[in-house]
């Protein structure tokens, strides 16, 4: 198998490209299935992808947030769901390279696993009594310490790709001070039970089943660090929208695709001929270009932002999120109605890109609070 640790973004595309030859076909049996595209995330495991976003320094590529959300919508554009499963563990390995707030003890062992070995990981955070954690309610999941160690009890929900990650990483409060620890969970510790509760109309192959935690006892090192109240913007969320942004594109792709091969005998020529069809594609396009300009322009802002400019960029941030899938959207919409009603048939892709393209609106941020900060920030509060 080709691997993608090479020396340019360029290389990286073009081996990506050719890994992904089935996995469109792969992620739709899983969707009919609802199971998660194992053979799909194991390409990814096997060519290096996992290891991309680690810093250098731990033996990664280092890559751009924009290289980033690039590889994350091609993902998407063969995949919706893989591309989310496993941009989970892209941005969570963006975060810790660009905040780089973990214990150097824990960073050796963990990243040379992920860039090694190919182990994923994600960030257990969501949990029934508090809902989204980007609305600030306090984790119900315990940590206490006892004798050098800490004993972790609590349920998490919506946790994407469990049964196929390798560490668990548990947002928890401390019982001593009521902070917020990240604690490191390997698979298969005592104690750990996987509640296969996903069972959903969109996105329902990423596997998000809950994961319950029963007297889990860890070691001291196993805290990585305490949650900041306030920490810095969350660049790497935008793997979010270039994944629905990709899921865009593919609809899009095969509308197009579409227009220009059927051919009804009442019109005797493709309907990629009739004015009206050529506006909905035309418009769909232009969304789709629109949206690729925002992402790509803020990620390139992002990029190339000292650490001041970045503290100031959350509103952008949190726009561009906003943006992208409202425009993702409506690309599937008015894709569809290019194809007709053959696009709500499950032979149909767009059926599958209808229904996953709407999980975006459910992803954080969520779009209250990006227009409650674009208020706040107009009213100079």
């Amino acid at each position: 198998m080709e691997l993608l640790q090479t020396e340019t973004p360029l290389e990286r595309e073009q081996i990506l490209k050719r890994l992904m030859t089935n996995f469109a076909e792969i992620g739709r049996r899983h969707d009919r299935a609802q199971t998660v595209p194992v053979e799909n995330i194991e390409v990814l495991r096997k060519s290096g992808y996992a290891g991309l976003a680690v810093g250098e320094t731990y033996g990664g590529a280092g890559i751009s947030l924009q290289e980033l959300l690039s590889l994350q919508e091609l993902i998407a554009r063969e995949d919706g769901p893989t591309a989310l499963s496993i941009g989970w563990h892209m941005g969570t390995m963006y975060q810790e390279r660009t905040e780089n707030n973990w214990s150097e003890y824990s960073r050796e062992t963990i990243l040379h696993d992920v860039v090694k070995k190919g182990f994923l990981l994600n960030t257990a955070a969501t949990e029934k009594a508090t809902g989204s954690p980007t609305r600030g309610g306090q984790f119900q999941t315990t940590a206490q310490k006892k004798n050098h160690q800490w004993i972790l009890n609590g349920e998490k929900t919506f946790y994407t790709l469990v049964e196929e990650l390798d560490y668990y990483l548990i947002l928890a409060t401390i019982e001593e001070d009521a902070s917020t620890g990240m604690f490191l969970i390997e698979k298969g510790a005592a104690g750990i039970e996987i509640d296969r509760t996903w069972d959903m109309v969109s996105m329902g192959s990423t596997g998000s089943h809950d994961l319950i935690l029963k007297n889990v006892t860890v070691s001291e090192q196993a805290l990585l660090k305490i949650q900041e109240k306030k920490g810095s913007p969350q660049a790497w969320l935008l793997h979010i929208p270039a994944c629905y942004l990709g899921i865009g594109y593919a609809a899009i792709q095969e509308a197009s695709r579409y227009a220009k091969e059927y051919a009804p005998n009442s019109l005797g020529k493709p309907i990629a001929t009739i004015p009206a069809v050529r506006q909905k594609l035309g418009e769909a396009y232009l969304l789709y270009q629109q949206s690729h300009t925002l992402l790509y322009g803020i990620a390139k802002q992002w990029d190339e932002g000292s650490n001041e400019e970045r503290a100031s960029m959350r509103l952008p941030l949190m726009m561009a999120k906003h943006a992208v899938v409202q425009k993702a959207m409506k690309m599937v919409d008015l894709a569809m109605k290019v194809v007709g009603a053959h696009s709500l048939s499950h032979q149909s892709p767009l059926s599958r890109y209808y229904r996953n393209v709407r999980a975006g609106l459910h992803n954080p941020p969520m779009d209250d609070q990006t227009v409650e900060v674009a208020a706040a920030s107009l009213l100079n509060e």
